[in-house]
């Protein structure tokens, strides 16, 4: 031994020893047995770091290479096994404080842009070192080395991310431990002075710069995944943490105070004394304004940091005493702000707009930090501190406007935020803000537009709560009738400020409302109307004039009988004042005969609007005045005579204004039609009030009514023609050439119940051919779309096509129908669209009168003209269905002569648009002839059409299925025999698969794509439908069916052919379809006979006659596709249902033929022989079918009907031979936990079958199978699905019905199941991938055990095992889809033994009260309020969890009285965590909840004893708790138990 010991210590020492072999010897003895050292493992590592820190000390010189190895022989000895088992055995081993300040300097070096190291070996030792509590000593015993070291890395990171390369996941991960180990020795300093100084010193700068970097990185694909979702938010946390620990400590607030807040009257001695203080204050801004990074990131840094450290400094100190304080804190922030020098008088070019966006950003936030902590107090600013907040405000104020930047929203926002604080600060500025914020601004964006209408809709409540709108109003006057700034302002309303106004006008006195409009009106008369001839510039201001006035006029409270009669007055006084003094003298004006010279000026387009705009307001009022307040006297009152007579004359102004001539009108509205903008759309507007006020009367005059609606659509046929278009966003203000066709489409649509009754056949064609082509256009284009808030012409016709409406609009609905057949057939080549002949230009031709149905029962039936006109009606009504007879055995013949009409691909593309556009119709809904029309239509682009051999075959089986899933559609309407008025059902089934069958020899190539099943499964439900109605009917069953059946027979080859070469041109996709038509027509007539009274045997015995025959061919069809099937090829998916549907056919039969045991009793010996080979198969496919979905459904559903007949079975086979088989599958690499949910159903089918029917034996056999799977070696030789197999197999064995012995056996295992559960839990906790795929399924299965177990488990110690397994699952640092699982296991766990297991519970009261706070815990943790808001479904998530909390608080408190002692440690466990965050208040509302009924159940002794025994900080938390309590649950409480009987 010491010849061994002397040899390697002398060796290690020596000279003359080459380096690499006193490496190779280290490595040697530290892996070795037989080299015995004393203290070996501490003399390895003392030899290593020594030899390192000589090497760095320049007292040894070593290659690069030797040194590489020296760093990763350190690392492997850090990160080795057998020195963490020697440290957890006790064993005392360290590292020396040289080592720590080596691996500092390296990664110092590595900071510097020169050297381009490569440190991984370092990062990774440094790692070892600080998650090893013995080894990390030599960092958190010299806090100074951890410090360093924290900086370092933070530089580092901060490098990474600048750079333009791949984040890498291993400085990250070190920081976070560092950063982890730095936070726990923090806590643990007792001098916050040097703390302060070690963060401002040290970590500041670096921590400030690495937050903003991580915060502003755009992350990509290329980084880590890990620190892109986890460490970058847990480092910025971390950040935060120890800056909030480092500068804000409760013993420094006295040094802020003290900087903050100088005495004017301070002694020479107390200001001597102030020097010699720790200034806190001076030192941050200090720190902030040096250089600590590139001059191009330094002012973001700063500005990012700012908002933080007032946040921190707040989230300390914010308390009604301190907000002098906190004020000032904010006005030496600011002043690290770049923003600060324009009140200096810095010229503001020196900041480019990025930067203006960046300190606006940050502003906001100080801003928005002063509000939400009510920092001002207004009263006792005033009062107390004469003012001095309010001019720091008021100054912020001036600066911003004096500066304005309209095109960022954060300028916005700090004005709104000033606004919110005290509106003062912004009054003596009001025009300035009302110019640059609203009138005068040029916001455009959404993004911009949002905050801007944000600003003024506070404006609006401010103003509207102050009584002051009409002071608001005059200085929005006085800037519209400003020189404009520009020659186009833009709207004052749009259409969402125009909602906020309304919610105003609808709380203010209607006096204040009448002195604006008076205001405005005035202002008007006098002013603009005189000027406006010849001048553009008044013109616009008479726009903006007359759009506030139409923006108060249909915003404000109507009247009505109980409005005070001097404001009805007063209202009459404005209408008229409105007439004479501005509409009548603007008419007069553009009915002047020299206007038409002057069409192209500014001023007559904008006047014209005005004037129209105006008109229409005024009409529109006056109407509803007198229609809502007896009390109003319009001011057309007194040629009321004249109304009634002229508003039947076509355009006759006197209907709407009296005073005005015909003549004067028509001019106008000559003039109004050039301009396709607001004053247009006005016209339309009156001419639809018209309409209304007609049809008001007792007599509607009809010509009146077709004039004005057809002038409606007159209107903007042109500029619908034109086909060019903008959305639009509903301002009657923001009407151009290009929103015109919008807003008449809209106003169209939109009004479609009046007008409809009154518009020609013409014209409802017209409307229906610009609905399809709008609605074509809007569907190629909805995934492009962007504008969610404005109005399309394609939104609006989609909307229609969507609504209810549009079905009850018959007359449209039909002409639409018809458009949309012309358009199939405009589709069709060249050569086959000229054939009247073909099926599609029959079915759109415009000589049939397709719309009589509908306007027959219409028209009134005269006795007298009965024998010729009703004769015609009748004549006409034949002829539609005469035509459909006859386009129907067109269909057919076409179908058997095999005459189709060949399709590009393209036109396959341009029959799926149409086909989506007939899907949005109501095809349930079609009356009986358009709903042949369109049966007929899909029908023959089935059967009269082929695609190209060059055509996709993905898209051809789209546009199949499309038309098999509408002719569904059509099936479940109310007028679906109509087609058998029209067609043999026979002929149809034949069309439709002689169509299919023809087409399947293109898709030979794509029948394992998800498309083919899809499609099989539309062509299977379609004819699933249509047999079902053949049988309903009860017309013709037999021969139909015979036909059908006798049609697919002739298209199937017979057996004797089969064993021929008549097969080789049989392709395996017409194999399929039609086994699948087999199985359909079997299925159908077996489920039909199972459910026929045992009166009906005539019809039994009929079908059951059919039902050999079709179950003797599926067998053949069958067999060939198992002898054509290769030995290594997977079976068909679409065989299995076919097969099982063959078999249930079978064994339906032989239950009604008396069979029960033995199957040769009935099943020909072939025929058992074909399920037992095909069961055979699907057991040897079933473990390589992997996430295949579709494949296992089937094959288990299958697996379902075998097992239920146990002498099946081929050979010595079992129950266990099955369990063993879907064992396997279940430890398949691609069976996840989800596809196991999605099989779930399925497989508990199959063991119900096998447990039912196996014997005892059998069933001890699949036991332990289970139990050998839920052995600790399948851990440990890392065979999860191993374990994840016999977990799901226990939980699907739950839910089967056992009983005798299979049950004593199973909860007699039960115990061992529990056992065996605790163990692979702990194990697999250990590591995090595991949590999803065996923790949740193992927590799901306890839960169940459980439940299952309840009055079966007597011995509790068996369910206590179950905290054993819930203490042990982790509950943080977990991505959100495994903590929803992991939480929801717990709290199901948990639930199951309150419910099932009381007694247990209340001796093992304390493990229950543990797991439970866990689960509160980690909620609280998960549901604090973080700075970056947080991702949405991540916090729907936690929200779920606290209410779950919340449901268990509630329960403990309703069902466990015997818990009443332990709720004070409930409450005290509570207001203990939630001291320690912030909680989002949502998830605050739910845990609060929860409590509350805890609180319920103490009583005076348990508060006094909470309030005497918590910690100073947790009592104020639980005393606020307490408060709340009483205030606002317990008085709620007492209130519903008075009256509760």
């Amino acid at each position: 031994m010491a010849a061994i010991y002397s040899g390697i210590y002398a060796k290690l020492r020596s000279g003359r020893t080459g380096w690499e072999d006193k490496v190779k010897l280290a490595r040697f003895a530290w892996a070795s047995q037989q080299c015995v050292l004393p203290n070996k493992e501490q003399v390895l590592l003392d030899w290593v770091s020594h030899t390192l820190v000589s090497f760095y000390n320049k007292k040894l010189e070593l290659e690069d290479e030797v040194v590489e190895k020296l760093w990763a022989y350190l690392d492997n000895v850090i990160h080795s096994r057998r020195l963490q088992n020697l440290l957890k055995s006790g064993k005392t081993i360290g590292l020396s404080f040289s080592i720590a300040q080596v691996i500092n300097e390296r990664l110092s070096e590595a900071c510097s842009p020169k050297t381009q190291q490569n440190i991984g070996t370092v990062l990774s030792c440094s790692s070892g070192i600080l998650s090893t509590p013995s080894l990390s000593i030599i960092y958190t015993a010299k806090c100074e080395l951890l410090v360093d070291l924290l900086s370092k890395l933070s530089k580092l990171a901060s490098q990474q991310l600048s750079s333009d390369d791949a984040v890498g996941p291993q400085v990250f991960s070190v920081l976070q431990l560092t950063f982890a180990q730095y936070l726990l020795i923090q806590r643990q300093q007792t001098n916050p002075n040097r703390v302060f100084g070690q963060v401002t010193n040290h970590l500041l700068q670096p921590c400030l710069l690495l937050r903003h970097l991580l915060t502003v990185r755009s992350w990509t694909q290329a980084d880590d995944n890990h620190v892109r979702q986890h460490l970058s938010k847990e480092i910025r946390n971390q950040v935060e943490s120890l800056l909030q620990a480092g500068l804000f400590q409760p013993e420094l607030f006295s040094s802020y105070k003290e900087e903050l807040l100088p005495e004017q009257e301070l002694q020479e001695k107390k200001k001597r004394a102030l020097k010699s203080l720790l200034l806190p204050v001076n030192t941050v801004q200090t720190k902030l304004g040096s250089g600590f990074c590139e001059p191009a990131l330094h002012g973001a840094v700063v500005a990012g940091s700012v908002s933080l450290l007032y946040k921190l400094f707040l989230d300390s100190y914010c308390k009604a005493e301190n907000h002098l304080v906190c004020f000032h804190m904010l006005s030496r922030l600011f002043g690290c702000l770049r923003l600060s020098g324009l009140q200096q008088g810095v010229r503001e070019d020196t900041l480019s707009a990025a930067d203006w966006s960046t300190e606006l950003l940050a502003l906001e936030q100080l801003l928005n930090l002063v509000l939400s902590n009510d920092i001002y107090n207004v009263a006792s600013d005033r009062i107390r501190h004469k003012d001095i907040q309010f001019g720091f405000y008021r100054e912020l104020a001036q600066m911003l406007l004096s500066h304005s930047q309209a095109s960022i929203p954060a300028w916005f926002r700090c004005l709104k935020l000033l606004m919110s604080l005290n509106h003062l600060i912004v009054e003596p500025d009001l025009d300035d803000l009302v110019a640059s914020a609203w009138i005068d601004a040029k916001v455009s964006e959404p993004r911009t537009k949002k905050p801007q209408e944000a600003l003024i809709n506070t404006m609006f409540q401010t103003y509207s709560k102050l009584r002051q709108f009409p002071r608001l109003f005059e200085e929005v006057l006085t800037v519209i009738c400003q020189p404009a700034a520009d020659e186009l302002r833009l709207p004052v309303f749009s259409a969402d400020l125009t909602v906020k106004l309304r919610e105003c006008l609808l709380e203010l006195p209607p006096n204040q409302i009448l002195d604006i409009l008076c205001l405005f009106v005035e202002k008007c008369q006098t002013l603009i109307i005189p000027a406006v001839e010849g001048s553009g510039d008044m013109a616009l201001k008479l726009l903006s004039v007359s759009l506030v006035l139409h923006a108060f006029l249909f915003n404000m409270r109507s009247l009505d009988d109980v409005t005070p009669s001097p404001v009805v007055l007063r209202t009459q006084s404005l209408l008229a004042k409105m007439q004479k003094g501005i509409i009548q003298p603007l008419l007069e004006l553009l009915q002047s005969p020299r206007r038409e010279e002057e069409k192209s000026d500014l001023w007559l387009r904008k006047a014209s609007d005005s004037a129209l705009l105006l008109l229409y307001t005024w009409v529109e009022v006056d109407t509803l005045f007198g229609v809502s307040c007896s009390k109003y006297m319009s001011p057309a009152a007194e040629v009321a005579g004249a109304v009634a007579t002229s508003a039947a004359r076509y355009g006759h102004i006197s209907a709407f204004l009296p005073g005005v001539e015909e003549q004067c009108w028509k001019r106008v509205m000559k003039l109004a039609n050039c301009f396709a903008s607001t004053s247009k759309y006005c016209l339309e507007l009156l001419t639809l009030q018209k309409m209304k006020m007609i049809l008001m009367q007792t007599e509607a005059d009809l010509q009146a009514l077709q004039h004005a609606a057809a002038f409606i659509l007159e209107s903007g046929r042109s500029s619908m023609s034109r086909g060019e278009s903008e959305p639009w966003d509903g301002d009657i203000s923001a009407i151009s050439d290009l929103t015109y066709p919008t807003a008449h489409w809209h106003l169209v649509i939109s009004n479609l119940t009046i007008l409809l009754p009154y518009i020609s056949l013409k014209d409802v064609e017209y409307i229906a051919n610009v609905l399809l082509e709008t609605s074509v256009l809007a569907k190629a284009q909805e995934a492009a779309t962007d504008q969610e808030s404005s109005i399309s012409i394609g939104k609006i016709s989609l909307g229609l096509m969507h609504s209810s409406f549009f079905p009850e609009m018959k007359i449209l609905h039909c002409a639409f129908l018809t458009s949309l057949i012309h358009q199939f057939a405009r589709v069709l080549p060249s050569a086959a669209r000229d054939s009247v002949d073909l099926p599609l230009q029959q079915l759109s031709a415009g000589s049939i009168p397709w719309h009589e149905e509908i306007l027959a029962p219409c028209r009134p039936v005269d006795p007298l003209e009965e024998p010729s006109e009703n004769k015609l009606l009748k004549d006409e009504l034949s002829l539609s269905w005469k035509t459909l007879e006859k386009v129907a055995q067109c269909v057919v013949l076409l179908a058997k002569n095999s005459c189709p009409v060949t399709l590009k691909e393209s036109q396959v593309e341009r029959f799926l648009g149409l086909l989506e556009i007939a899907s949005l119709l109501k095809l349930d809904s079609l009356l009986p002839s358009d709903s042949s029309r369109c049966f007929l239509v899909l029908l023959s682009l089935l059967a009269n059409t082929r695609a190209r051999v060059s055509c996709n075959e993905l898209l051809l089986l789209k546009f199949f299925s499309t038309c098999f899933h509408l002719l569904r559609c059509l099936q479940a309407g109310r007028n679906a025999n109509s087609v058998f008025k029209v067609f043999h059902a026979s002929d149809v089934l034949e069309t439709v698969m002689s169509s299919q069958l023809t087409a399947s020899k293109f898709f030979s190539g794509v029948l394992t794509a998800p498309v083919w099943s899809q499609y099989l499964q539309e062509v299977r439900a379609f004819l699933e439908d249509f047999l079902q109605m053949i049988i309903e009917r009860r017309q013709s069953v037999r021969l139909n069916l015979e036909k059908f059946m006798s049609f697919l027979v002739s298209c199937n080859p017979d057996a004797a052919a089969a064993k021929t070469n008549s097969w080789k041109d049989w392709n395996p996709a017409a194999g399929q379809l039609l086994l699948m038509a087999f199985t359909t027509l079997c299925h159908v007539v077996t489920i039909y006979l199972q459910q026929l009274p045992e009166k009906k045997l005539q019809s039994a015995e009929v079908l059951s006659a059919l039902l050999e025959p079709v179950v003797l061919q599926m067998v053949r069809t069958v067999e060939h596709g198992l002898q054509n099937n290769t030995q290594n090829q997977p079976l068909p998916v679409a065989f299995i249902p076919s097969v099982t549907t063959l078999l249930k056919a079978d064994l339906s039969h032989a239950a009604k033929k008396g069979w029960q045991k033995e199957p040769s009793g009935f099943l020909e010996q072939p025929r058992i022989k074909l399920y037992q080979k095909f069961y055979s198969q699907i057991l040897r496919e079933l473990p390589c079918a992997g996430g295949n979905l579709q494949f296992l459904q089937s094959a288990l559903q299958f697996l379902t009907v075998f097992c239920s007949v146990p002498e099946l079975y081929p050979g010595k086979e079992t129950a266990v031979t099955v369990v063993f088989a879907i064992r396997k599958l279940l430890t398949g690499p691609a069976v996840t936990t989800q596809v196991i949910q999605s099989m779930e159903m399925e497989l508990t089918e199959v063991l119900v079958q096998l447990l039912g029917n196996c014997s005892a034996e059998e069933f001890y056999t699949i036991m332990r199978l289970v139990l050998q799977g839920l052995e600790m070696k399948n851990v440990w030789q890392q065979k999860a699905k191993e374990v994840l197999s016999a977990v799901t197999l226990t939980k699907l064995l739950l839910a089967c019905p056992l009983s005798g012995d299979k049950e004593k056996a199973f909860w007699f295992a039960s115990p061992q199941i529990i056992t065996a559960l605790a163990m692979q839990t702990k194990e697999a906790c250990q590591d995090h991938s595991l949590i999803s795929t065996v923790v949740v399924p193992i927590l799901e299965t306890v839960a169940t055990l459980l439940r299952q177990g309840e009055g079966v488990l007597l011995n509790p110690h068996h369910v206590a095992l179950a905290f054993s397994i819930l203490l042990t699952v982790p509950l943080d640092h977990l991505k959100t889809e495994d903590y929803r699982g992991v939480f929801l296991g717990v709290h199901e766990v948990l639930f199951s033994i309150v419910q099932c297991h009381p007694k247990v519970l209340l001796k093992a009261a304390p493990s229950f009260l543990n797991s439970f706070h866990r689960l509160v815990v980690s909620v609280m943790h998960e549901g604090r309020q973080k700075g970056d808001g947080g991702n949405t479904d991540e916090f729907e998530v936690i929200l779920n969890c606290a209410h779950l909390v919340e449901r268990m608080y509630t329960h403990i408190a309703a069902e466990m009285e015997d818990f009443t002692v332990f709720s004070a440690f409930i409450v005290a466990q509570y207001v203990t965590e939630l001291q320690k965050v912030t909680l989002h208040p949502a998830v605050k509302r739910h845990l609060t909840e929860g409590i509350y009924h805890i609180l319920d159940l103490c009583i005076e002794r348990d508060i006094k004893f909470l309030n005497v025994s918590l910690p100073a900080g947790v009592r104020e938390v639980f005393k606020g708790l307490y408060d709340d309590y009483n205030h606002y649950h317990k008085a709620k409480k007492h209130g519903e138990e008075k009256y509760t009987a």
